[in-house]
């Protein structure tokens, strides 16, 4: 069923949460050589899925829209901040990173190289013979 633009039915396309696992047979479970009569867990059973679900949905009855209007608030100041603080400030600084690049390249080429060839040449003449004796 879908209302709005929002399938009521699959509320987890994307499988959020995966990783939640609170139906009974997740939860509980008796090893062979360890049962409790048939009736004590097949009421066990109808009555965990009860107050799990009745419990659930007070709660979100009560919390669940607060909750959503909090998280809308908080995704929408990071959107904020990545749009008109986070990625302009990069932008910046990856400007700023090429001009310093480029002026340490130069200042490398201007006056390190010219260092480095005239310590080159007068080093040049320099052998090194291996004697044995």
């Amino acid at each position: 069923m879908m209302s709005s633009g929002i399938d009521l039915v699959n509320r987890d396309p994307n499988n959020i949460n995966d990783h939640v696992k609170v139906c009974f047979e997740d939860v509980l479970a008796e090893p062979e050589g360890g049962h409790s009569f048939d009736c004590v867990w097949s009421n066990s059973h109808m009555c965990f899925e009860c107050c799990k679900n009745c419990w659930y949905k007070l709660l979100t009855l009560f919390f669940g829209i607060c909750i959503a209007m909090y998280w809308g608030y908080e995704f929408a100041v990071i959107t904020f901040w990545h749009v008109w603080i986070y990625t302009p400030a990069l932008r910046v600084y990856m400007i700023e990173c090429g001009f310093l690049q480029k002026f340490w390249h130069s200042c490398l080429q201007c006056y390190l190289r010219p260092l480095f060839e005239a310590c080159g040449f007068c080093f040049s003449g320099i052998r090194v013979t291996n004697s044995t004796e």
